[in-house]
């Protein structure tokens, strides 16, 4: 296999040696053009280049070709056309345009559009991403596309991503062009997203509907042990989820996503796959395909992978760390300090670049991780909180410390790590620790933000961090513009000076979990938005409409349609968990509550007609311990049933996620602690679901 390893990774993508191979030297230049550069793709060249993706796809035994989009459903979309063309004789050709390679017309009022769209304006487009490769995956060709109404609005995560990506490696090649680097064409946003799910029998899975409908459990007492031995992470990976990460690792590879990682994460049954760099674009295609295989592959191993944020109480929640840094045209990874970070002016400007875009739109960084799945997520078991700050470690905040005040910073030695084995190699401590509880952490040559959850497209927080950081690096240059070239390292050094006084409040390298950290960061004007209902009005105040506008990331209608698309989705969320929870307590537990009482009944009631002066107070005890549970869930479910009729009457969505919020959300936990108190009772037999000992630790 390993041997095989080199030829199988990518044999599934129309990759450069493919182009290379397939297409005329001109027509291959020209697209390589486009692909670096941004430039517009003629038809004459998009007609060749579908050719020789359909040749190709169909020697690899593709019949169909799909242009593949991502809607604001959160999900993948796709419709299949096959290649086959009547030729008037009673048979078909294998037949593919350039036409039908950059543009498709899936129906556009039939996906979510906050109101850009009604039934009766159906048309829609969606349009070839040259830079993001073509794959054939289950005998169809996949072509990665964007997704636009009949008058051009956005009503897809890609076109935005590729308005901010453009935006920011504008002002980028501005600043660097400013600071002296004449060689630089273009910046590119990398991104690394470490993908955490769970892996639970399939069998097991499909007893519990909580998990079925919703991706996590609504009630259920915890396991005798979680994860409080700390034994799992990292730990000998299980037979059978072993076989399952080498076949995951393999469909990866076969589509060129470059899965580099994979581990047990903390909780029982929880795992980590992560991949390596890519332009944001692709990063976030390959992801998408990565949730997407995770799935099927598991259905092969008779398990189900669970991407919910928070599937099981009581233990960690998954989340997707987005590793996001900034490359040149010439390769330069612009957030490498380098040796002396403090003589580094370049690095300087683009880390308080980032340091600024994050203070100045901490509210949208959260809003890019909001969800009704992350709200449960967010502020323990490793987790970050939902204030958003940033830890940047002890030699960076020195060094801005440093031009803060205007003292020397010395030359930091690196520290060789002791560890008292003399037979241990020894090595250089790095220059950071790791905050486990920030959500936007410093991690060598790059930002890892922490807080986005495990089942959200990576789109939403790359879009919002690269618009803020054009902004941002937009502000730099005007106040350095028209600067002489003698002048300009002390024009820097104020700008950054400046810069940090006003921005380090967002800087944090404690303990984000602390009480003690929630009050000063209200003290420092930060924001804390616990819930998904508390950020979402944040998305349309004047400031952050002005800064999607002047970027033309977004039109002012596409940011309000957005706003409508995450309130619904929300409210849709709370309502469908609420509803099963009703249905499984009211259908599945009671019943079982009423058989044990019963069956505790009869078992006294036949004790005591053998031995009447038997006293049982145990039985009598648990019985009407069963019966006031039994009564308490009954009125709670009728309780909740009342609260979700009244949300479904709310025509104001705002309105509707804070009661879900506020109203149903407190209802559907008071009636888990009384369900998962009542479930310790009774016997695993009388059960009629899987209870969280078996969930967890069945493989």
């Amino acid at each position: 296999m390993n041997r095989q390893i080199p030829e199988l990774y990518g044999s599934m993508i129309f990759s450069d040696k493919v182009m290379r191979k397939k297409l005329p030297k001109d027509m291959y230049r020209a697209l390589r053009k486009t692909i670096e550069n941004g430039t517009h793709l003629e038809l004459d060249v998009a007609n060749s280049v579908a050719v020789a993706m359909k040749e190709w796809a169909v020697e690899n035994g593709a019949t169909h070709y799909t242009h593949w989009f991502q809607p604001m459903t959160g999900f993948t979309a796709e419709k299949h056309d096959s290649f086959i063309s009547p030729s008037g004789d009673g048979e078909v050709i294998m037949d593919f345009s350039g036409k039908e390679l950059v543009k498709g017309e899936p129906d556009a009022s039939s996906f979510p559009s906050g109101g850009l769209r009604a039934t009766f304006e159906a048309r829609g487009y969606t349009a070839w991403d040259p830079t993001s490769p073509a794959f054939i995956k289950d005998g169809t060709l996949y072509i990665p596309t964007a997704f636009c109404s009949y008058s051009g609005e956005a009503l897809d995560k890609k076109t935005p991503l590729l308005r901010s990506m453009e935006a920011l490696s504008d002002e980028a090649v501005k600043m660097l062009r400013l600071l002296g680097n004449e060689t630089v064409t273009r910046v590119s946003t990398t991104i690394g997203p470490e993908q955490e799910y769970f892996l639970v029998d399939k069998d097991l899975y499909r007893q519990r509907k909580d998990l079925v409908f919703c991706g996590r459990t609504l009630f259920g007492a915890s396991a005798p042990k979680g994860q409080e031995m700390e034994d799992h992470y990292f730990g000998t990976l299980k037979p059978k989820v072993s076989e399952y990460m080498h076949d995951l690792d393999v469909e990866l590879w076969k589509l060129g996503i470059p899965a580099k990682t994979k581990h047990n994460e903390v909780a029982p049954a929880q795992h980590e796959l992560a991949p390596v760099f890519d332009t944001a674009n692709v990063a976030v295609d390959h992801n998408q395909l990565t949730m997407e295989i995770m799935k099927k592959v598991a259905e092969k191993h008779n398990l189900v992978c669970l991407l919910h944020e928070k599937p099981f109480e009581g233990i960690n929640g998954s989340g997707k760390h987005n590793n996001w840094s900034l490359i040149t045209s010439d390769g330069v990874n612009l957030l490498d300090p380098g040796r002396t970070p403090a003589q580094n002016i370049q690095f300087l400007v683009f880390l308080m670049a980032v340091i600024k875009a994050v203070d100045d739109y901490a509210d949208l960084m959260r809003i890019s991780a909001s969800g009704a799945g992350n709200d449960h997520r967010l502020g323990g078991n490793e987790a970050p909180p939902a204030i958003v700050s940033i830890f940047l470690g002890d030699e960076l905040t020195a060094v801005l410390k440093s031009i803060e005040n205007d003292t020397y910073f010395g030359k930091q030695e690196k520290v060789q790590l002791e560890t008292g084995a003399h037979v241990l190699p020894h090595f250089v401590q790095d220059s950071t620790d790791r905050n486990r509880t920030s959500p936007f952490a410093f991690t060598g040559n790059k930002f890892e933000f922490r807080m986005l959850g495990s089942s959200a497209s990576v789109a939403t927080p790359n879009i919002v961090l690269n618009t803020a950081v054009a902004e941002a690096l937009a502000q730099f240059y005007q106040e350095l513009e028209g600067t002489r070239p003698e002048d300009m390292e002390h024009a820097v050094h104020e700008l950054l000076k400046r810069a940090i006084r006003k921005h380090k409040k967002i800087i944090f390298n404690g303990n984000g979990y602390s009480e003690e950290w929630v009050k000063e960061a209200e003290s420092r004007g930060l924001y804390n938005l616990v819930s998904t209902p508390d950020c979402l009005p944040r998305f349309i105040v004047e400031k952050n409409v002005e800064l999607f506008t002047k970027h033309h990331i977004f039109t002012k209608d596409e940011i309000f349609s957005r706003y409508e698309i995450l309130l619904e989705n929300y409210v849709k969320t709370i309502l469908i968990e609420a509803k099963t929870l009703e249905e499984m307590l009211s259908k599945d537990f009671l019943p079982s509550v009423s058989a044990f009482a019963g069956q505790t009944a009869e078992n006294a009631a036949a004790k005591k007609a053998f031995l009447p002066a038997l006293s049982m107070p145990a039985e009598e005890a648990l019985v009407t311990k069963l019966t006031e549970t039994y009564t308490a869930l009954t009125d709670g479910i009728a309780e909740l049933a009342s609260l979700v009729t009244e949300a479904e009457s709310m025509d104001d969505m705002q309105k509707a996620a804070e009661f879900c919020q506020s109203q149903v959300l407190s209802k559907m936990e008071a009636l888990r602690l009384t369900a998962n108190a009542a479930e310790t009772l009774i016997p695993d037999s009388l059960l009629p679901y899987p209870t969280y000992d078996q969930l967890l630790f069945s493989l």
